[in-house]
């Protein structure tokens, strides 16, 4: 009877579907804490001898960020997978944080040229260009059903977060084109860390833990010689002094990081980049969607209209999206 109800634990913990709502709900549940984290930090208000200061530091912000993630990744490696090797090519891991570092890196350049839902429209259409460079470096094959489900969920998103900005300014017209460069560069990056990542867990059955430790060793090497380079480190270790209150929001920051990374990084091992792009993107919708709920803010028809359209894709995804498995032989 024990062995019995050993095996069905297993065989609960095995199931594909019960995986995928762990996942899901892991990546939801840490990353709304982690960006009230994040406002608290970088919008906090900072004042010193009658001088109100800003947190100007996000590189730095991120730097500590990824030291955590990796730290915590390990560990989990230690407890584990002590005895599981990791076969995945160490290049591999350095193009993939190249890419996502880039990707960051280009979005917050493009705040700066336009606004922030231009911004975030762009990036909500991270599934496009990882379901794309799939199709074509990896020459993966999705179903038609896939390719309507993304396109609704894409759309719906879009409509929801879209508000009519009726005050544009004609200096926006003039750099416009250029932040839409820098998106499309930021949209590309994704895709290629997509590809990196998808190519990875295919070809060398990397591990989640592994890929989460090792991109985050490569983006703290990267962003370590950047903030020793720019001395931006040694200004924030000032500011810190300054208000020492702020260490304990980071540090919780980072943990909230790290335990979200570990299951967007789960998400991609066991179900894919193009699966953990969707839950990302549908992330940020139902953050804002309960927003509204809570605190009774209008919904526009249109946004109405965008929630239709993102339920009503993330329902055809889970009856119709599945890619068919290939047999092994």
């Amino acid at each position: 009877m024990a062995t019995g109800k050993g095996e069905s634990k297993a065989s609960l913990l095995q199931n594909e579907r019960i995986r995928f709502i762990v996942c899901f709900f892991g990546v939801f549940v840490c990353y709304f804490y982690y960006g009230i984290l994040q406002e608290t930090i970088t919008r906090g208000d900072y004042s010193h001898a009658g001088k109100k200061e800003k947190f100007r530091y996000a590189t730095t912000l991120v730097f500590i960020q990824c030291i955590i993630n990796a730290a915590f990744a390990k560990i989990l490696i230690l407890f584990f997978e002590g005895s599981r090797q990791d076969h995945t090519k160490s290049w591999l891991y350095g193009l993939c944080s190249l890419s996502y570092l880039g990707a960051m890196v280009s979005s917050n350049s493009a705040l700066q040229y336009v606004n922030y839902p231009t911004q975030v429209l762009g990036k909500s259409c991270k599934p496009i260009p990882v379901m794309i460079l799939g199709v074509t470096i990896l020459r993966k094959k999705y179903t038609m059903a896939k390719y309507l489900c993304v396109f609704l969920i894409v759309t719906g998103v879009a409509l929801f977060l879209y508000k009519p900005n009726k005050g544009s300014t004609t200096s926006d017209e003039q750099t416009f084109g250029f932040g839409e460069m820098l998106l499309l560069l930021s949209l590309t990056l994704d895709g290629l860390t997509g590809v990196s990542q998808d190519h990875m867990r295919v070809r060398y059955q990397t591990g989640a833990n592994h890929m989460m430790l090792n991109v985050n060793l490569w983006s703290t090497l990267i962003l370590g010689i950047t903030v020793l380079w720019t001395g931006e480190v040694w200004e924030f270790l000032t500011f810190t002094e300054r208000y020492p209150g702020i260490v304990s929001n980071i540090l919780l920051f980072g943990f909230t990081s790290a335990l979200g990374q570990t299951f967007i990084f789960m998400t991609v091992v066991y179900f894919g980049p193009l699966t953990c792009s969707i839950i990302t993107t549908t992330r940020k919708f139902f953050t804002i969607l309960g927003s509204v709920l809570l605190f009774g803010n209008v919904i526009s028809t249109m946004q109405w209209f965008g929630t239709i359209l993102v339920f009503l894709g993330l329902g055809l995804d889970a009856k119709f999206g599945k890619t068919p498995k290939k047999t092994t032989h």
